[in-house]
């Protein structure tokens, strides 16, 4: 059976050197979970939040197999595997799954296996809060082989996606690479092949999810290709595709203003998406970076070592500033937990212990406002563990999908929504339906702007942690 070292991998930069210390900013940290091999181990992806208001993830391997399995977490940091992987012989239903699952508007939730599936390179599933599991695909190599990054629901409620390598491509040596979309029933389809051309100049390795931006099309960074300038066959690339699979690559990397692309990006203003290097930038120790529709890309900030280098994915936090992990350096050599404003200026507001190490899953903010993520290793058992870091912040609604057009409808996440009186989108009222205490579906109204979507009941108003972004 092929294990997670199976095939070709470019993952940027993955060991921790000592760094000088830097002071640390007071900030409530606690350890929600600890894992011990048969429960889970080694969480690769981060984490989201369910209709129940628990917290739902993956372990890549542990569990009742050894294989990985699906995590259900509790506020307390109680977990509960509800689904093993590879219960039967060669694993048809995957193994190792490693991207941060996302909830789909029935309350279940989608994600994908790095291998395992039909022919051993990978599946994508459906999972309910239950634990039943549907395979929808099994990659074949010709569609792609282990899927990485965080699937996306898209507002035509399609999912897209991304393989880490295979597909159609032919250059020799080339890792290549797909972007794909599945149905929610498993009707499935290749967009793109990476690297058709000798140099990969459209990228490779394609280890991250996409974002749906507010003009309606994709975008997403590949590891490597693009610039050859980086060891390892190119600096890598962030591109744009539309959903009919045209891509155009808006930017390569060239070490000097970053280099290994973090998988994934955020649009945190209209037209203007941010995201991190892992290497490359002024001090060879990764950059954060703003980049707009039509290809500009400014350095916001280089990392040095002292704060932290190798900085993984960047999320929005409900203030509008960006938040994020490094997977080495700070005052501890171990990695950091940072904050960054939209124009560049950095708060260190946590240095994990060298106990702690590796986090390559995105923080996720829950709708009481702390951030929670994941450790790969770490712990009593060295299995990695689940933490909480609480900066302060009011609970809030989580909008998904963050763009949508006039008459679509769009859900609101979050806790004690049953007695909603009123929605609206950056001052424009919408008409709603209450689900359940913890969900609303609201219909984007005309008019509606780019601004927060707001939520009010009896005594109380909340607001969506992101921009909405309306479409034409």
């Amino acid at each position: 059976m092929m294990g997670m070292n199976g095939w070709k991998k470019q993952i940027a930069v993955l060991v921790v050197f000592a760094a000088s210390g830097i002071p640390v900013a007071a900030q409530s940290f606690t350890t929600l979970h600890s894992f011990r091999g048969a429960e889970g181990a080694n969480p690769y992806a981060g984490l989201v939040q369910g209709l129940d208001r628990h917290l739902y993830g993956t372990s890549t391997y542990g569990g009742a197999y050894g294989l990985g399995n699906i995590l259900q977490i509790a506020p307390s940091g109680e977990v509960t595997s509800i689904y093993a992987f590879c219960a039967q012989s060669d694993c048809p239903d995957g193994e190792f799954p490693v991207s941060t699952l996302v909830m789909g508007p029935d309350g279940d939730f989608y994600g994908a296996t790095q291998n395992g599936g039909a022919y051993n390179y990978g599946s994508v599933f459906k999972v309910s809060t239950s634990g039943v599991l549907t395979t929808l695909h099994s990659f074949d190599i010709f569609d792609g082989v282990e899927p990485y990054g965080s699937l996306l629901l898209a507002s035509n409620g399609n999912i897209y996606g991304t393989t880490n390598a295979a597909g159609a491509c032919t250059t020799e040596g080339a890792g290549c690479g797909t972007i794909f979309v599945i149905s929610r029933s498993g009707n499935f389809k290749t967009l793109y092949n990476f690297c058709m051309q000798t140099g990969c100049p459209d990228g490779e390795f394609p280890v991250g999810g996409m974002i749906e931006g507010s003009d309606g099309n994709f975008y997403g960074t590949t590891n490597a290709g693009g610039d050859s300038v980086c060891n390892g066959g190119g600096c890598g690339t962030i591109y744009r595709i539309t959903p009919a699979g045209v891509l155009t690559t808006l930017h390569r990397f060239n070490s000097k203003d970053g280099a290994y692309p973090a998988p994934a990006l955020i649009e945190v203003s209209k037209g203007v998406w941010y995201g991190t290097t892992a290497g490359g930038g002024a001090h060879r120790d990764g950059t954060v970076f703003s980049i707009t529709s039509n290809g500009a890309l400014k350095t916001l900030y280089n990392f040095s070592g002292t704060d932290g280098f190798s900085p993984f994915v960047l999320v929005a936090g409900s203030d509008g500033n960006l938040y994020g992990t490094t997977l080495g350096g700070g005052a501890n050599a171990a990695g950091t937990i940072f904050r960054i404003t939209p124009g560049g200026t950095l708060t260190t507001l946590h240095s994990f212990a060298q106990h702690y190490y590796y986090y390559f899953g995105a923080l996720m903010q829950g709708t009481n406002g702390n951030f929670y993520g994941t450790t790969f290793f770490g712990g009593p058992a060295d299995d990695g563990t689940i933490y909480k870091l609480s900066v302060g912040l009011k609970p809030f609604v989580k909008v998904q999908p963050s763009t949508a057009k006039q008459g679509q409808t769009v859900s609101l996440l979050g806790s004690h929504l049953g007695d909603v009186t009123d929605v609206s989108f950056n001052g424009i009222p919408a008409s709603f339906e209450i689900l359940s205490d913890t969900l609303v579906k609201a219909t984007v109204p005309a008019g509606a702007s780019s601004g927060s979507i707001e939520v009010t009941g009896p005594g109380y108003s909340l607001r969506s942690n992101v921009p909405f972004f309306p479409r034409p």
